[in-house]
């Protein structure tokens, strides 16, 4: 019997290696529910190979895609769409597992709906963790859902880990005898450039990430290291650890995706060449394992790997992400959205690439932090630290 699969976000980096994986394995999983946002060439391709249930677009897409999908004779597949949609397919009965694959806060609704209907939840999305970590970690206890990181390095770490470290009691503090986690960064594609290179640098270079093929948001955060920023937090929230225990360690062969160190003096690490389908298939199939078609990894061929301290002066975002961490309540959510907002600002021209940072400490400044007791209050001061941000910026314009 074949275990039903929903993509949010099929279209993007990470949608399309969960295909590809999911394309090799069609005896024991098949697409039930896919979502995209813009790219309906794309989409209607998926839907001819894998012929999904229900597909969910922007409302504006709509009627666009079901005159496609006619032209296509693909007229038994339902569409819905917006938020409403994604919810429903994230939740539906027919779904086992669930990829979390939508950028950005966007994908915080849907991924914890899934997460409230007990699916089997492979987290890509880490800014819902980021803005919901305590209430969508609490979801997951009280519903029995699963969810199991895809970030490959939350999911090096999640290997490394003793079996059953997820079942503990949730104390922050490391247990089962580990003293530490080792959260490997590539660096970047500016790791070796100067505080004032980094002034100038383009929209296009920093999307241009060494090791990776990824989308442009989380291209330009892997520039800044917000990505790795948002991944201790993730760390943090998925594994009950506090933030002190989790080190950055740069890593520029992304070889070694992460580490775990033990109170022994045992550090074990998870390796492989830097491909997402190794992650996908180990959430997909955990605790089994399945084959996919990423070559292993030669050691032979693995001249050196090198380590080194992340720049904290030329790289502020990562301990602002700390302070973000350390202060708890809404600090995280109010660093997301900043992050967002400076981030396309950057895509669009209209600030430089350091002044990312600045519009984010600006805007963790501004908001008031308090308890993130609810999702509305969540979404509320997202909304807020948005405004704030979008406002700064324009200040920065002028």
């Amino acid at each position: 019997m074949t275990q039903a699969v929903c993509i949010l976000g099929v279209t993007g980096s990470i949608g399309q290696s969960t295909l590809k994986v999911l394309a090799r394995h069609p005896d024991q999983y098949s697409v039930y529910a896919v979502s995209a946002y813009s790219r309906l060439d794309e989409l209607v391709e998926i839907c001819k190979k894998y012929s999904p249930k229900i597909v969910v677009v922007p409302k504006i897409k709509a009627l666009e895609l079901e005159q496609r999908l006619n032209q296509e004779n693909l007229k038994n597949i339902e569409i819905l769409t917006d938020e409403a949609g994604l919810i429903a397919i994230a939740e539906h009965d027919a779904v086992d597992i669930v990829m979390a694959a939508i950028v950005g806060a966007a994908g915080l609704l849907p991924t914890l709906a899934a997460v409230k209907a007990g699916k089997r939840v492979l987290l890509a999305n880490k800014e819902a963790l980021v803005m919901s970590g305590d209430i969508m970690m609490q979801a997951a206890r009280d519903h029995n859902a699963l969810l199991l990181p895809v970030d490959s390095e939350h999911n090096a770490i999640f290997q490394s880990l003793p079996h059953n470290y997820l079942q503990i009691d949730r104390t922050g503090e490391p247990q089962l005898g580990v003293s530490q986690v080792l959260l490997t960064a590539s660096g970047g594609p500016f790791l070796n450039h100067s505080l004032e290179q980094l002034h100038d640098v383009t929209p296009q270079q920093a999307c241009k990430h060494p090791n990776w093929s990824m989308g442009q948001k989380i291209s330009v955060d892997s520039a800044t290291l917000m990505n790795k920023g948002l991944e201790l937090i993730e760390a943090c929230h998925l594994f009950s650890i506090s933030e002190h225990f989790v080190t950055v360690v740069v890593h520029p062969q992304s070889i070694i995706h992460s580490m775990v160190q033990y109170v022994d003096g045992s550090t074990l690490a998870q390796m492989g060449n830097p491909d997402m389908c190794t992650p996908i298939a180990h959430a997909l199939a955990w605790p089994q394992r399945l084959m996919t078609d990423v070559p292993a990894l030669n050691l032979f061929e693995t001249a050196q790997l090198n380590f080194q301290a992340p720049d904290n002066i030329k790289f502020p975002a990562l301990n602002l992400a700390r302070q973000a961490m350390r202060a708890g309540g809404l600090a995280p959510t109010i660093l997301n959205a900043a992050n967002e907002i400076a981030v396309a600002a950057f895509l669009k021209g209209q600030i430089r690439f350091t002044e990312i940072t600045q519009v984010v400490e600006h805007t963790l400044n501004a908001v008031q932090n308090a308890k993130a007791e609810s999702i509305d209050i969540i979404l509320q001061t997202d909304m807020i630290a948005r405004g704030i941000a979008e406002k700064y910026i324009v200040g920065i314009g002028g």
